[in-house]
């Protein structure tokens, strides 16, 4: 009999913990308020312009923002540069070869230096589409953008690693009073944590090797058990790369694909967006283009859509309004 319980007396306390552990685990999956503050965030955004809507007008200039806060975008997604005099542009690219037709950079450019955009801009996201411009093809100060919409929630991409970058974006959200309307920060972990650092009191992203720890996480039973400081989780719908349609010059594998299928599956989780949803953090799913897309994403659980296409977006919300219920 003692032989017996030697025997058992460990697997048993290896069960318990187990067991527990698990308990826990999936207690706190379905209701993480009782370890996790809920997130309190001012603005909740389902529209949400991709570079102010790179389909529709140039992208990141001042005529793609004001056609979507028209259209009543919900928020603004830019990304910032720095040039050699110290303005912050608005700019996804650093070297101007793609978007203005000259190879030079705008950090060693003057702003007063700095050419227009091309005429035309092919999507990044459906390589099918080429935006042609009309009168504005002028790269905007961010301050020009805050002037002009001081009330739009603007989510911000800090495209490389400057400090001096990182403090000038953050003395302009303090001047223009938008700490509480504005999410920023980088797929890079280090330049999110800088911005965090910066000024803790302005929201960030998730950065993406995080995005890889939470999905990890959260199939251990992890997740739960962990505090973020991050308000929103910013993931790519990863099947809408397997359409040859929208990216005609890639070649994939079907080994790929099926690898493709595999992360999009985990990364989208309808339980894992819930869970953050749950604890107040805002997913959105970039960037979607057509309805079918639009849709796939708010079944997902989705509390918001990226897209170059603002007027489809504000159309298909318009005729779903089971898609804009609190």
């Amino acid at each position: 009999m003692a032989e017996l319980l030697t025997i058992l007396l460990p697997i048993m306390i290896v069960a318990a913990v187990v067991g527990g552990y698990v308990f826990a685990s999936l207690l706190l999956l379905k209701f993480p308020t009782l370890l996790h503050k809920k997130k309190d965030i001012k603005f909740k955004c389902r529209h949400i312009s991709h570079r102010g809507g790179a389909g529709e007008n140039l992208e990141n200039t001042m005529t793609a923002f004001r056609h979507a806060h028209a259209l009543g975008t919900e928020m603004l997604e830019i990304d910032l540069q720095l040039t050699r005099d110290g303005e912050v542009v608005v700019s996804h690219d650093n070297t101007l070869e793609r978007t203005a037709g000259q190879d030079i950079l705008i950090s060693e450019t003057d702003y007063k230096d700095l050419p227009l955009l091309r005429h035309a801009l092919k999507l990044d996201f459906d390589q099918r589409c080429t935006c042609e411009g009309k009168e504005d093809r002028k790269i905007p100060l961010l301050r020009e953008l805050f002037e002009a919409f001081p009330d739009l929630p603007i989510n911000i991409d800090i495209k490389f690693e400057s400090m001096d970058l990182i403090e000038r974006v953050n003395d302009l959200i303090q001047e223009f009073n938008r700490e509480h309307i504005t999410v920023w920060g980088n797929r890079s972990t280090n330049i999110t944590n800088k911005c965090y650092k910066m000024n803790p009191d302005i929201h960030v992203f998730v950065p993406l090797k995080k995005v890889v720890g939470l999905v990890i996480a959260f199939y251990f039973g992890l997740l739960p058990f962990i505090p973020l400081k991050e308000g929103f989780y910013e993931i790519p719908m990863l099947s809408m790369f397997k359409r040859r349609e929208k990216f005609p010059n890639w070649q994939m594998s079907r080994t790929f694909r099926i690898l493709l299928t595999v992360a999009t599956n985990m990364i989208q989780s309808k339980a894992m967006l819930k869970h953050l949803r749950e604890r107040g953090i805002q997913v959105y799913l970039w960037v979607l283009n057509d309805e079918e897309e639009y849709e796939q994403a708010f079944k997902l659980g989705a509390t918001g859509v990226m897209t170059d296409f603002p007027t489809k977006l504000r159309d298909f919300l318009d005729n779903h309004p089971e898609y804009i219920k609190e």
